[in-house]
């Protein structure tokens, strides 16, 4: 179904640089777009990512590697941003072609911080592309995983199921299982949402926590997430399912999670800013952290967890103290 659909990767961190792997054993050429012109010759002359999952050698007679978003976009039928969402604002701001004839898919797990949107809520209200052609790729799932070809699953979601079976079918391998969701909504905010908790569990490890405290705010987070995301979006959904629970607890128990370990160090009392410095990637978590308690003053749901990790975070509130307090509040 895919063969002569083209596709391009808008990013060059690491979950496009495992998206543009996957989508290389299933096609013959994509278009990959990112700023970094250094890390195009490196491609170009070595066939793998100098910055992220280095371990990938890739056939460059498949990439179409470009500096020019807009060249990436035009060229494509299918679009995948695998951009930090702090960042997408700005990206959007230098397209000079138009987005309304693509097909749109987001591998982004944040809020556009300009907005207050998800990436899939961004993209119909501030560039009217309708809901059909507008899809998420979420897990669970891990770029580092995919470089080392382990067993990987991902959910494909978007409101035309058609859709999300050509990206699942072009996304699969002998190590990717993908299956579709009609729940676009709900899983973009739970793969928001998972980066708090992933913090969250982080903090509670760095200030010496163990497994059984931890075990216990995976299980208040999930249910945590059941609450906010039935506030933005209510259908029937089953929050034990793999695109929620499975991606909360890889992302809050991973050594591969740049969300925990960002949060370990603030545990051990890195500032923000110094632990952002140290770790040189961006963690999610730390925009969304923002974006979901702002928004939940509106929906009044009750969130423990994401509060304490405000608190820690934005407000400069002593983490060992907020976690001492969250651990009467959970059960």
């Amino acid at each position: 179904m895919s063969e002569n659909l083209k596709f391009a990767v808008i990013g060059g961190g690491s979950w496009a640089t495992a998206i543009a792997k996957m989508l290389c054993v299933n096609l013959s050429e994509i278009a990959w777009y990112m700023r970094n012109d250094a890390a195009i010759e490196h491609i170009q002359k070595y066939k793998h990512n100098p910055n992220y999952l280095s371990s990938v050698e890739f056939d460059t007679n498949k990439l179409k590697l470009t500096n020019n978003i807009n060249e990436a976009i035009e060229y494509a039928d299918y679009v995948i941003f695998a951009i930090p969402s702090a960042f997408l604002d700005a990206e959007l701001k230098n397209l000079t072609v138009s987005l309304s004839n693509k097909i749109i898919f987001s591998a982004i797990k944040g809020i556009v911080p300009e907005t207050s949107l998800i990436v899939g809520e961004h993209f119909h209200i501030q560039y009217d592309i309708p809901y059909y052609n507008i899809g998420v790729i979420t897990g669970p799932c891990h770029a580092e995983e995919v470089a080392l070809e382990r067993l990987s699953y991902l959910t494909i979601a978007c409101g035309d199921p058609d859709k999300a079976k050509v990206v699942a079918k072009t996304l699969s391998g002998n190590y990717i299982k993908a299956k579709i969701s009609d729940d676009i909504i709900g899983t973009e905010y739970a793969a928001m949402l998972k980066n708090i908790y992933a913090i969250a569990a982080g903090i509670a490890h760095g200030l010496g926590y163990g497994d059984n405290f931890q075990s216990v705010m995976m299980s208040n987070g999930i249910r945590e997430m059941k609450k906010f995301i039935k506030k933005v979006h209510k259908m029937k959904r089953n929050i034990n399912d793999s695109a929620y629970l499975g991606d909360l607890l890889v992302t809050g128990y991973s050594v591969f999670s740049r969300n925990r370990m960002f949060g370990n160090m603030i545990g051990k009392g890195y500032t923000v800013k110094s632990a952002m410095m140290e770790m040189s990637m961006v963690a999610e978590g730390y925009y969304a952290t923002k974006s979901a308690y702002k928004l939940n003053q509106g929906y009044g749901a009750k969130t423990p967890i994401i509060d304490a990790v405000y608190a820690i975070l934005y407000e400069g509130k002593d983490a060992k103290t907020v976690f001492k307090k969250l651990t009467e509040s959970l059960d």
